[in-house]
This record gives C-alpha cells, structure tokens and sequence, in this order.
C-alpha cells in the first residue's frame, strides 16, 4: 500500500511585519497567504489547491491585537476565534465575540483568524453578518506602504476586490455600546456550520436597527426595509418599548425579504411552483432566529 501526501510549497516566507508580506506577495505573485490555514490546509490536502509558495503570516504582531481609534476599535486580521471570545472582548463587540465563539470546536477556534474568515468569504462565515450589520471597513495594505480602505460588504459582494500584494491589515468596527445579539442555528447539537444566522444591533444614536442573515445566500444579506420598519416602531426615547406582536412581524418580515415567495406567472403561462419543504423550513428558521435577536436586544 502507498500514501500520496500533497506536494508541499516550493518556499515558505514568515515576515516579521504588514509591509514585508505585502512586499513578499508582490515579488511572488503566486504565493499564497496563510494565518491560522483551517480553510487553506483544508484544500491542500484534499488536492484541491497546490500552492507554489507560502507566506505565512503568523509572526506579525500588528495584525493580531487591537486599538481604540475615533470611536472605532481597530480589529487586526490576525485575532483568533478564541481571542475574539474570551470576556475583555465581548465587553467590547459583544456580537463578534459571540459569533468566535460559535466559529467552531476549539482546534479550528484556536487557529482560524478574523481575516481568514473574510477572505475566504464562505457563505457559513460567523463573522460575516456581524461585520455586515456593524458595517465595519477593511484596512487593506498594499504595496509600497499603500493603505487604503473599503467596506466589509464590497468585497464580500465582490464590488472592490483585493488586488495583487494586497492584504487585508485590519477591520474597522464602529463602538455602538448598544445590545448587539449574534444567533445561528445547525444542522446538529454543538459547534457545526450555520445552516442559518442572525445578527442584529441597536443603534439609538441614529435610531436605526441594523440586521444581517448568514449562510443562507452566497453574502450576508440585510433586509433594509424590514430594518427602517421596525426602527419606525421602537419607542426609543421610552427605554425601547415595542408592541410584542411586532417581534413575530420583524421576524417573518425579514425571512420574506431573504428567502421571497415564488415571482407569480404571468396570465396563460404554467403555474410556479411553490417554495420546496426545505426551503419553507429555512424561512421559518430565519424568521425565529430574528424574532429572538431583536428580543433578546430590546431587552
């Protein structure tokens, strides 16, 4: 019997600092980044991917601590999961800390990082919709000690991409301290992928209710009217009241806009199908996950 063990990279860079990744990036184009490789690794060894060179990114202390900066904490893309979840954390994103720590059981917590979530851009990201509903911004550094930023949701949706030498250096996350509620459900009991998730936060200073749906569609997706129509109803100079059938309204208000009913057939033509049983319980499951988050942050 023979083992065929995936051919290893050709050299492996460790800079010490942003601006020498970006500069090993740029004199090998087809060098690929590695910080915490949960995804990366994954694919090498299956086969899928056989990277020429490495550079790893495991030794720049920059990128893996955090500052207050403006109202903003300055995330580095090199946080781990478990970093992100322990309580100094939470006190201040309390949503993000949530979502790292459902990222996974602790091996994949441990080494996966807050940049490795966002550029690989998995649909299950648990970080995803909590950036997308804080609306956070990406530092990205580029070559030359260029540095540029750009929001969380372009790049996710593919309208501002990284370009050559380029490295996501930091995540800039606005301070709300407001309720923030991260929920997901899976498809089994314990740490799993999202088979769906939930982020929602308060925002009394503009009075706007912000809330993203994960796992569900290729992006996180935000339902903009179901958000102005429930930050239309929130008494907010009177401690947040809300009437409590508005919950349950919130909740398939946003499941609709995500997961929509069947565009009905034009006059003659054969009927459309309705949603598939699947579909129809991922709708439900949406619409229970933001019910409880705006309840949970309302209270």
């Amino acid at each position: 019997m023979t083992t065929h063990a995936p051919r290893a990279a050709q050299s492996v860079t460790l800079p010490a600092s942003l601006d020498e990744a970006v500069a090993a990036l740029t004199a090998m184009p087809a060098a690929v980044p590695v910080a915490g490789g949960t995804d990366l690794m994954a694919s090498v060894n299956s086969g899928q991917l056989r990277p020429a060179a490495l550079v790893g990114l495991g030794r720049i202390s920059e990128i893996r601590g955090w500052q207050y900066q403006d109202g903003n904490a300055l995330l580095g893309a090199g946080l781990t999961h478990a970093r992100m979840g322990r309580p100094d954390f939470a006190a201040l994103i309390p949503a993000l800390a949530a979502a790292a720590r459902a990222a996974g059981p602790p091996q994949i917590r441990n080494a996966g990082t807050l940049g490795g979530n966002i550029v690989t851009a998995a649909p299950t990201g648990d970080t995803l919709p909590v950036l997308a509903a804080m609306e956070a911004t990406l530092v990205i550094a580029g070559p030359g000690g260029a540095r540029r930023e750009t929001p969380v949701s372009h790049l996710l949706a593919g309208r501002d991409m990284l370009g050559a030498g380029e490295l996501i250096g930091f995540v800039r996350v606005p301070l709300l301290h407001a309720p923030q509620v991260f929920f997901k459900a899976t498809g089994r009991t314990g740490p799993g992928r999202a088979t769906a998730s939930v982020a929602l936060v308060l925002d009394p200073a503009r009075r706007e209710v912000r809330c993203a749906v994960g796992a569900i569609a290729p992006m996180p997706l935000r339902p903009l009217e179901a958000e102005r129509w429930i930050a239309s109803l929130i008494e907010w100079d009177a401690d947040r009241k809300l009437a409590p059938d508005a919950c349950a309204a919130f909740g398939e208000y946003v499941a609709a806009a995500c997961i929509p009913d069947p565009a009905p057939a034009p006059d003659g033509a054969e009927p459309v199908p309705a949603l598939p049983p699947a579909v129809l319980h991922l709708r439900r499951t949406v619409a229970a996950l933001a019910r409880r988050a705006l309840g949970r942050a309302l209270s």
